[in-house]
């Protein structure tokens, strides 16, 4: 598999705990990605779940309040080490390149969530491999990434002319909390997403625009003022099965 580059382990080392901190409280984390997430993992009482890219853990965190058995994978050893003291010694983390062979027996896991994660890799057949790999079978895979409108969009507005229908690199200087990282994207079209799935041997089961948490308005009210319609596009979310 083609390694994923270091300096976006590095990167997100150096913004671990700016990140971390935006993360934890922000609309578009806390009150729209990680609700649609749960919501669409649904019961996991019992289930072995793997939490691939999973950060800083709050998604870890809530799939084990729900009675989840959690492991958690991440690049960045600077972010598990805050999913570490988020989730306890005894929390079975480990640094894990998502773009190499996973160190897991097949049919490890019940369910895996990928939750903003996929966007940073410029191949995903590799990757789909493995998390198939790795579920049982009928297991399920729980995705979110970028919109691929959102994101065309906003490359439209600022000037530039995207080819929407070709996979491209995007670059962005991320700066958190007085932490600074520059941070490499793959962004695709919508069709390239669902051909990678299908491809892999996943069905899709759901692919969701969800509105945010109902109590996000009333706490972000300066991020509502200019909108008329109940929600936003931000992130597109994906329910599959192992076909």
């Amino acid at each position: 598999m083609a390694p994923v580059d270091p300096a976006e382990h590095a990167g997100y080392d150096s913004i671990a705990e700016g990140y971390s901190a935006e993360n934890e409280n922000s609309l578009m984390n806390a009150y729209y990605e990680r609700p649609a997430m749960l919501a669409l993992v649904g019961d996991v009482a019992g289930r072995r779940v793997l939490d691939a890219g999973c950060g800083s853990g709050p998604l870890s965190a809530a799939l084990r309040d729900r009675g989840a058995v959690v492991t958690g994978v991440d690049a960045s050893a600077g972010m598990l080490e805050l999913a570490r003291r988020r989730l306890g010694d005894d929390a079975d983390l480990r640094v894990v390149d998502l773009a190499d062979p996973l160190p897991f027996a097949d049919g490890a896991f019940d369910v895996v969530v990928a939750s903003l994660v996929l966007h940073y890799l410029r191949d995903w057949g590799p990757t789909l491999a493995e998390l198939r790999r790795v579920l049982v079978p009928g297991g399920r895979l729980i995705v979110s990434v970028e919109h691929p409108f959102v994101i065309t969009q906003f490359q439209r507005e600022a000037g530039e002319k995207p080819d929407y229908f070709r996979t491209r690199e995007r670059t962005e200087e991320w700066q958190l909390s007085g932490q600074s990282a520059r941070l490499t994207f793959w962004d695709r079209p919508l069709h390239a997403m669902t051909d990678a799935f299908t491809a892999a041997g996943f069905r899709i089961d759901v692919l969701s625009e969800p509105l945010p948490a109902p109590e996000a308005r009333e706490l972000f009210p300066e991020d509502f003022a200019g909108m008329t319609g109940t929600g936003f596009l931000g992130f597109l979310f994906f329910a599959l099965r192992v076909d």
